[in-house]
């Protein structure tokens, strides 16, 4: 194992607007950044399209695409073939949700954390204005570091992780000005669930419908093209 360093973190960059202004709060706190996607079999490609123009932009001196198909498991309408709601924000979990998602991915961000000699793993979740999707709430991460803690060598040798989540009080406005706070380009970022054809985001999706508020929110352009009005 590489020797211990805090001075790297592992930022899970997913290609949206969240996870770039998680990522760049890490290189913000002095960090050397390792930048891990996953791909994940979902809808569409064009979020790991974004992801690799996030981490270049961000100077990650690694960006690793991981592959693993959820599409075997299914159920979520990003991991089979089923239709992406578009009525609105709603108050229950969306299909959308996919079964464990964080929990997985931050257990591929621990495994390289680990081998990395790095102790802090960024994740762009955040717990206001979001789908209602259990893995983003505070007492999740809470629950995965102490998890973190049990399951490795360091852990138990008392070089505990530490699970950053910079944005998880923040409101999706909040977040937007966040990234122009930091000089980022929300642009390169992707939102959308169902993209069309053309390239654009659909504008009727919830993270589209979330993204769209967020700008008009934080009274800031909104650089991204969508389909429909949100």
């Amino acid at each position: 194992m590489a020797p211990m360093t805090h001075s790297i973190a592992i930022a899970l960059v997913s290609g949206g607007l969240d996870s770039m202004v998680s990522a760049a709060r890490a290189r913000e706190d002095g960090h050397r950044l390792l930048a891990l996607s996953i791909d994940y079999n979902q809808r569409h490609k064009v979020e790991l399209d974004a992801a690799a123009r996030i981490a270049a932009m961000l100077g990650a001196e690694r960006h690793v695409v991981l592959p693993l198909d959820l599409r075997a498991f299914g159920g979520s309408a990003l991991t089979a073939d089923i239709d992406v709601p578009k009525g609105g924000v709603g108050s229950d979990i969306p299909v959308t949700y996919v079964p464990a998602r964080n929990t997985i991915f931050l257990s591929l961000a621990l495994g390289w954390a680990e081998a990395a000699g790095a102790r802090d793993l960024y994740i762009g979740v955040n717990a206001l204005d979001y789908s209602g999707y259990p893995d983003c709430r505070p007492e999740f991460i809470a629950g995965f570091e102490k998890l973190a803690e049990l399951a490795t060598k360091a852990g138990v040798e008392g070089q505990p992780f530490r699970i950053q989540a910079p944005l998880q009080h923040m409101s999706k406005a909040d977040i937007v000005r966040e990234a122009a706070r930091l000089g980022l380009d929300a642009g390169l970022s992707w939102s959308c669930y169902d993209p069309t054809p053309q390239g654009l985001h659909c504008g009727l999706c919830d993270s589209c419908r979330l993204r769209s508020r967020g700008f008009v929110e934080a009274g800031l352009p909104d650089p991204t093209r969508y389909a429909a009005q949100p």
